[in-house]
């Protein structure tokens, strides 16, 4: 498919969930809508997608696709591609620049690029990431049900943590890392639960046959079938932040979690004309919710498009009958101040 230099009233920039969510709508409220996607999914290393109604535990590569094809068949496309370079043209819409030197215009932007993933420095620990090496008990703890997880103490979160998880099983083990010593109410709760503390930071993981089976301590293995960790999560904005977008720092209590890209309630970002949905928006949100956001955020783009088509018409229709368009001023007027509840 040839690009350069293709006009679209919306293009959506990522395609994981919530971007292909946020297609699919728009492609059926019959909106010229085109997806670039990095081809580079945050959630490609695990297994299955959870908690999603009615796909419970399909690989989140199958998901996807079968959404792709069902936003192409109402007239979406897909473009693999990175946007390099974004600007506001002259004329108000938004030209962006894909590797390879392609270029294409929107009239809205829907910004859908998820998030990174910043792990703590430990060796090994990357390459696990999404299998053994997990952080959501909700996204993958029924599948290390019962087993000897292990929680690495980052921050002061990591009680909590430990906590949280020794609901899926009974062999749940603190690493302090570099928590430094446990207050006394924390170091009740974990005893009261029967979460095992072990001091000393992590070295390393163990993995044999294609599988993590433990971490090095202390000078020694500690066997584990699962290691927890606590990421900080920063919004992927790349070349968009060239259009004046600005992430902002997300707390837990006095915890940094990461940066988020900041929206109203409708996912409308500090840049008018550019939406946002998902995990560049919402840090912690599982698939199910980046999919509805993106259908949310896609009702909403639409919204604003069919104000601006209609601000066009009355336009055009300024100089044939002015009183015509006074009234329908006046209507648009009092529409509006119903939906704000005025």
């Amino acid at each position: 498919m040839d690009l350069q230099d293709r006009s679209y009233e919306i293009v959506v920039v990522g395609g994981g969930a919530a971007g292909t969510s946020a297609a699919l709508s728009s492609a059926r409220a019959r909106r010229s809508v085109l997806v670039v996607d990095a081809g580079e999914p945050r959630n490609a290393p695990a297994g299955g997608v959870h908690n999603y109604l009615g796909r419970e535990g399909t690989p989140p590569g199958d998901l996807v696709a079968a959404g792709r094809v069902e936003a192409e068949r109402y007239g979406a496309e897909f473009a693999t591609g990175e946007v390099i370079a974004a600007e506001r043209a002259p004329d108000g819409d938004f030209r962006l620049t894909l590797d390879g030197g392609t270029a294409v215009t929107a009239a809205r932007l829907v910004i859908a690029t998820g998030l990174v993933d910043e792990l703590p420095p430990v060796p090994g620990l990357a390459q696990r990431w999404g299998r053994e090496v997990l952080h959501c008990p909700y996204c993958h703890g029924w599948e290390v049900r019962d087993r000897h997880v292990a929680v690495l103490g980052t921050g002061p979160m990591a009680p909590h943590q430990a906590l949280l998880w020794r609901q899926w099983s009974p062999r749940i083990t603190l690493l302090r890392h570099d928590l430094g010593e446990l207050g006394s109410e924390d170091r009740a709760k974990l005893d009261a639960r029967g979460i095992t503390v072990v001091p000393g930071p992590v070295e390393g993981v163990r993995v044999e046959a294609d599988r993590l089976t433990g971490v090095e301590v202390g000078g020694h293995v500690l066997a584990c079938d699962a290691l927890v960790v606590a990421p900080l999560f920063t919004a992927r904005l790349g070349a968009l932040a060239d259009l004046g977008l600005r992430t902002e720092p997300v707390w837990r209590g006095d915890t940094p979690v990461g940066a988020r890209l900041p929206v109203d309630a409708s996912g409308a970002t500090a840049v008018p004309g550019v939406w946002a949905a998902g995990n560049v928006t919402d840090l912690t949100g599982n698939v199910i919710s980046a999919a509805a956001a993106g259908a949310n955020v896609a009702a909403q783009v639409n919204f604003d498009l069919v104000e601006a088509d209609t601000r066009a018409d009355l336009r055009r229709a300024a100089g044939q009958d002015p009183f015509l368009v006074r009234e329908r001023e006046v209507a648009d007027l009092v529409a509006g101040e119903r939906r704000h509840g005025l």
